[in-house]
């Protein structure tokens, strides 16, 4: 495990790497950690053709855990991310989000454009805003994170869905600091995302990938791919949200052609 320090305020993110070849940065969801890169597969198939750099984000995993809302802003996640860029030697690589993560890599491809080989969005929306975290969790996640931490988070989550949540994403969840995550969902819910003119601006090649079953952010991503002059869009049929990733081998489907079809063309 490898760590930078925001120059900002001094947060440490923590990353791994695994494998060789171009750099393939790897950003997990809300209230998740890099773990899930390892546990989904997407380590074992991706490690013998990129250098994947696999971060927790503040708030999240092995990083840094403050906790005041302000300490979330998007311009402070964008700094993490170049920190570690830095700190690995990267000029530049392909980006994979899940969720959040996603979302951070369109604010990144906005902002920085040039430290961008290409965007894979997964379950990922450009957009954010009043109710985002009501949509993907339950109403009234705040107040249980308030008054019973993480095990009241997850009770009224898996009242909400009507499922039981599996062990590997009720484990990873329980490891949260429930003050620092209090934090970043109130600093998100606030957070306005990437304005449909400066999306239209974007010239990254991005995959968009989002389940039929997930609709906000498969409506979402269509409207990316129509605005977005070098993305396109791709369904995954049957999924949820929470099931974007796993099971790994149809992403992975999509994935892996188009990435080496943009580095064919950055070879020629």
């Amino acid at each position: 495990m490898s760590e930078a320090f925001n120059p900002v305020d001094g947060t440490r993110i923590a990353y791994q790497e695994a494998g060789t070849g171009t750099p393939l940065v790897l950003v997990h969801g809300s209230a998740l950690s890099r773990a899930i890169w390892r546990g989904f597969g997407y380590v074992k198939a991706l490690r013998n053709d990129y250098r994947l750099i696999l971060v927790d984000m503040r708030g999240h995993g092995l990083s840094g855990k403050p906790h005041g809302p302000a300490d979330y802003a998007m311009t402070l996640v964008i700094q993490d991310l170049l920190t570690v860029y830095d700190a690995a030697g990267i000029d530049a690589a392909h980006f994979m989000g899940y969720s959040f993560g996603a979302r951070v890599g369109f604010s990144l491809a906005d902002a920085h454009p040039e430290r961008m080989l290409s965007l894979i969005s997964a379950g990922g929306t450009y957009r954010l805003g009043e109710g985002t975290v009501s949509s993907l969790f339950f109403p009234g996640y705040d107040e249980a994170l308030e008054s019973g931490g993480m095990r009241a988070f997850l009770d009224g989550w898996e009242a909400e869905a009507g499922v039981t949540i599996d062990p590997a994403t009720t484990n990873a969840f329980l490891a949260n600091d429930p003050v620092a995550l209090q934090a970043y969902f109130r600093q998100l819910a606030v957070e306005q995302g990437v304005d449909e003119k400066r999306l239209a601006s974007i010239q990254t090649p991005a995959l968009l990938l989002a389940g039929t079953d997930d609709r906000q952010r498969y409506i979402d991503s269509e409207r990316a791919a129509e605005l977005m002059p070098h993305a396109r869009f791709e369904p995954l049929p049957g999924r949820g949200h929470g099931d974007t990733l796993f099971p790994s081998g149809p992403v992975l489907e999509l994935v892996q052609p188009f990435l080496a079809g943009i580095d064919a063309t950055r070879s020629v």
